[in-house]
């Protein structure tokens, strides 16, 4: 299990729980945020984790290591033009057949939503530089397959929940130049 942009770990807790036994990876940009998942998970009881330095443009694990991938709000901190590089770090550590589980703030669908986005366009540090995102296009244009979405509301926050898998053979296209 991996959890790429761990954050204070709050997440990572919950993995340790459900997977006292299994590799428990987490990686963050910050030492800071770090620090804080550290903290949580020595409470967890469980001592079957890393936590490290990294980035998910890219990730310092060999292909195919990994059963599951986590990442949560991450997406909506990115630039629209890195997500074909992130998700392709992702697939490549994913093992065949390992499953991506994404959640991240995600565009308005209804009118009560919109006053994150106005939020956003007056002062994007009042959201924390989140923005709206709609990934599951992403998602499929890089290769992972049944990827399911759905979408939950936190006090109007819109978030979605994306899961996909990593193909058990990957095909090529092949292009003529």
């Amino acid at each position: 299990m991996l959890e790429v942009a761990v954050g204070t770990g709050l997440a990572f807790a919950q993995i340790l729980a459900a997977n006292p036994h299994g590799r428990n990876d987490g990686i963050d940009l910050t030492q800071e945020m770090l620090l804080r998942a550290r903290r949580r998970a020595e409470r967890s009881g469980v001592h079957t984790y890393r936590l490290e330095l990294g980035d998910a443009h890219k990730l310092d694990y060999p292909a195919h290591t990994f059963d599951v991938l986590l990442n949560n709000y991450l997406f909506d901190l990115l630039p629209e033009e890195d997500f074909p590089a992130v998700l392709g770090e992702f697939m490549r550590v994913l093992r065949p057949g390992g499953r991506l589980v994404i959640a991240n703030m995600t565009r308005a669908a209804h009118w009560y939503e919109r006053g994150w986005e106005l939020l956003y366009r007056l002062n994007p540090a009042w959201l924390g530089g989140c923005r709206g995102v709609s990934l599951r296009p992403y998602l499929e244009s890089a290769g992972f397959q049944d990827v399911t979405h759905e979408l939950i509301r936190q006090l109007t926050f819109p978030t979605e929940i994306l899961s996909a898998v990593k193909p058990h053979e990957l095909r090529h296209e092949i292009t003529e130049g």
